[in-house]
């Protein structure tokens, strides 16, 4: 038996169990992990809630799609792994909020050496997700003007790095002004305290009218129509989440109208849909982290039983860059 945390009933951080679960020992292509840590993401919590897409078909089920752990056992079938790998997962099936599972093979990275298990579970899904926006969705040049909603975040703070290093200038959104100068240390040359100030008419300021050529939108319906506003002609507006409330319905003749603009929502899920492309993607990321020209911030760190509590603390906002759980 091994402790995990499920869910048996959807809603609340209350519906949270810390509970014993059977394992059992890997199939055909899968292998067991001992896990020693866990990425916490706000996409558990709308898996909490039942949100579809996020949640499971059925109940209890468990939750966290990402993870680090040793292998300590093989299913038949597995030759690119071995006994003892330091392996990392992103965007995995539920689970890894759990002191072991089951995973496929095929889903699992190896951890270079000079990353700490801790640094990879706090990066696996923001790093990765990350790239898809400011690679993929808009590849980020240098002289690019981009607005980062959220910057003091986990995938603010990465994303206001990685631009940064690309050349780019950044403006970044955040709720106070301590998270305000978080986000100053950690790539952003603007920060805009959207508690005290529309953020749309400060981004124009800042940019001389012209607006950005791209926002990065993980707050969703609050944001969306601001983000309209300080876009440039033919700029992009890539959403990735939407703590807020989804985005509202698109009007494709007002973005014509606003300057031939782009809208996405992106599933980072679309951007690894093959083996190749998730090596790619974590290779990037896992280099520059280890060069140091990304560094991932885990300011909070629960156990496994204080579960609730992560999720009260990322829904009240009260987070600022990556949280874990050690295991």
């Amino acid at each position: 038996m091994s402790m995990a945390v499920r869910v048996h009933a959807f809603g609340g951080p209350d519906v949270l169990r810390y509970e014993d679960v059977a394992v059992g020992e890997p199939k055909e292509g899968q292998v067991r992990l001992r896990q020693t840590a866990a990425g916490i993401n706000y996409r558990d919590i709308y898996a909490r809630n039942g949100q579809g897409g996020y949640a499971a078909d059925q109940l209890p089920m468990g939750l966290g799609g990402e993870g680090v752990g040793v292998v300590e056992a093989l299913g038949p079938g597995v030759t690119a792994l071995t006994l003892g790998d330091r392996v990392a997962y992103a965007l995995g099936a539920l689970g890894a909020y759990a002191e072991a599972r089951i995973m496929p093979a095929g889903s699992l990275v190896k951890i270079p050496a000079n990353i700490s298990d801790e640094t990879a579970a706090g990066m696996m899904v923001k790093g990765l997700t990350a790239h898809a926006l400011i690679r993929s969705a808009y590849p980020v040049k240098a002289g690019d003007t981009v607005l980062v909603h959220a910057a003091a975040g986990g995938l603010g703070l990465i994303l206001c790095q990685w631009a940064k290093h690309l050349g780019a200038t950044v403006i970044g959104t955040t709720s106070g002004e301590e998270k305000a100068t978080f986000a100053r240390a950690n790539g952003c040359d603007h920060v805009i305290l959207y508690t005290r100030e529309a953020f749309a008419p400060k981004v124009k300021k800042l940019t001389g009218g012209k607006g950005v050529a791209a926002v990065f939108d993980g707050v969703g319906k609050d944001t969306y129509r601001g983000d309209l506003e300080c876009l440039a002609v033919r700029g992009s507006l890539v959403g990735y989440g939407h703590t807020s409330g989804v985005f509202p319905s698109v009007d494709p003749l007002e973005l014509m109208e606003r300057g031939s603009l782009i809208f996405q929502r992106i599933s980072s899920r679309h951007f690894m849909a093959t083996r190749a492309e998730l090596e790619m993607r974590a290779g990037e990321i896992f280099d520059l982290v280890g060069r140091g020209a990304i560094k991932i911030a885990i300011n909070q760190r629960y156990a496994l039983k204080d579960a609730a509590q992560a999720h009260r603390d990322l829904e009240a906002r009260k987070t600022t860059g990556s949280s874990i759980f050690v295991i």
